[in-house]
């Protein structure tokens, strides 16, 4: 009934605006459009140049808890100086309602520049999320999006990771996000059949994700091959959920579903390559056996024809003729057009040694083109291979940066870490943070993780002990 309701007032919310035309200026707009659907209170809008205080590693901060509605304020992010530059809109710590939630869809639509969309404790529902998501399908320019104290009671996350959605940057911490949360984010990340292709960065820190959640999440990285960034900091993940999270960084067998899958795309290509061979000629027997077609036989000259060419060709004889006879070897050019007649050795011959070479450009430009949408999928990666009975898929070399700081996680996890990264020949993981979990800052295995890390990238360089801080300062 609830979701009724809420159509009925998206419906009345769209032809009550589809009129108005948005001057890009929010100052001017928010408030017309407020006006239109009779929104008592509008809250005012505050615009400003610079940026917000965000935190780079979110991982590090502890998040803000406070439940206290704000005074409300729309927050405009400007580029410049012009009112027309809105890059962001934040709504920091006041209860948003559907009415306000159609006027934010009506510029964000018509905003071309706006980048980033900030909701932190804005009472959001599952509703809400599910509008913005069809939104944020349409092809609009936001890229950004904070969700960040908006606990949902179905856990529509995943809606904003959809095939359409056009979001690169998702920030969903502190939201309460438990297993069957991350279970429809794993989903949204990767399955057999689909795979989220826009995602770069997505940040989960904060919320109680566990074993179980950890290992639907690295379910969903098996066949993804977008996301760079990944924060699951502070979500009581164990060695359990560790474990599944090493095991995707190398080479990991495929299931069942994914083989069966991996068939029918190697059968679709197999099929898509047989109708590019047919339609450069070559034709099916009834057995579907390739059969190049044979050459079809030159017709014979007629000889009447030519006959009448050649007595067409005679000149008439009289010295008048003779005049206007055409000299010898006119007419052999217009016979053969495309092939000129033969050199008889010396410059001649010399001006007909290049060969052409267009038809084998043609064939390797095809062949370079092909392994690239072969490697659009995972599971058509050439480097699968068979072993031991099963077959094996190259492991996620794609994420750069994965934090599990403020877990649970013990020096068992650290041997599979290690065997997944020394697996990793090209790309990887450049950083793995295990901060505040139950593991030794001088453990062996932890050196070693953080030796290969460095070596793959220079700037990611340990901190000094302060001991030997002190003894370069003293000798200094």
């Amino acid at each position: 009934m609830k979701q009724v309701v809420l159509c009925m007032i998206s419906l009345r919310a769209f032809y009550l605006t589809d009129d108005y035309q948005c001057t890009g200026n929010i100052q001017v707009d928010f408030p017309k459009l407020c006006a239109l659907l009779d929104i008592k209170n509008a809250p005012p809008v505050h615009s400003k140049t610079t940026e917000p205080e965000r935190a780079e590693t979110p991982e590090e901060n502890e998040p803000r808890t406070t439940t206290l509605w704000m005074k409300p304020y729309l927050h405009v992010e400007l580029e410049n100086k012009s009112q027309l530059s809105c890059k962001g809109l934040r709504i920091n710590g006041w209860k948003l309602d559907e009415h306000i939630l159609q006027v934010l869809i009506k510029l964000i639509q018509q905003l071309n520049r706006l980048q980033s969309l900030y909701f932190w404790q804005a009472g959001l529902t599952d509703a809400m999320v599910m509008s913005l998501s069809n939104t944020l399908s349409l092809g609009c320019s936001l890229r950004v999006v904070y969700l960040e104290g908006n606990p949902l009671p179905k856990h529509s996350y995943h809606l904003l990771l959809s095939g359409d959605s056009v979001i690169t940057h998702l920030f969903l911490r502190n939201n309460q996000i438990g297993a069957e949360g991350a279970r429809l984010i794993g989903s949204a990340l990767s399955t057999s059949k689909t795979a989220n292709k826009n995602l770069l960065f997505l940040s989960l820190a904060f919320n109680c994700i566990g074993d179980a959640g950890a290992t639907y999440i690295a379910q969903g990285l098996r066949l993804n091959r977008t996301l760079i960034y990944l924060s699951l900091a502070n979500n009581q993940i164990g060695d359990s959920g560790a474990a599944h999270l090493s095991k995707i960084l190398g080479e990991f067998p495929l299931t069942h579903e994914e083989i069966v899958e991996r068939r029918k795309l190697i059968f679709e290509k197999l099929e898509k390559n047989i109708g590019s061979d047919l339609d450069e000629g070559l034709t099916l027997s009834e057995n579907t056996s390739l059969v190049k077609p044979e050459p079809k036989p030159e017709p014979k000259p007629d000889v009447k024809k030519k006959e009448t060419a050649k007595k067409e060709e005679k000149p008439e004889k009289g010295p008048a003729n003779k005049e206007n006879a055409p000299k010898k070897g006119a007419q052999k050019r217009p016979k053969s057009p495309d092939k000129p007649p033969a050199a008889k050795g010396g410059k001649a011959a010399g001006k007909k040694k290049p060969a052409p070479v267009e038809p084998p450009e043609e064939k390797s430009s095809v062949a370079v083109a092909e392994p690239e949408v072969e490697l659009v999928n995972p599971l058509l990666d050439p480097l699968v291979h068979c072993k031991d009975g099963q077959v094996f898929l190259p492991g996620n070399s794609f994420l750069v940066y994965l934090s599990l700081a403020g877990n649970h996680i013990t020096e068992k996890s650290l041997p599979l870490f290690l065997s997944s990264l020394e697996q990793q020949t090209e790309g990887g993981l450049l950083r793995l943070c295990l901060k505040r979990n139950n593991i030794s800052p001088d453990c062996e295995l932890l050196n070693k993780i953080n030796q290969l890390l460095q070596l793959r990238d220079p700037n990611n360089k340990p901190a000094k002990p302060e001991t030997e801080a002190t003894e370069n300062e003293e000798n200094k």
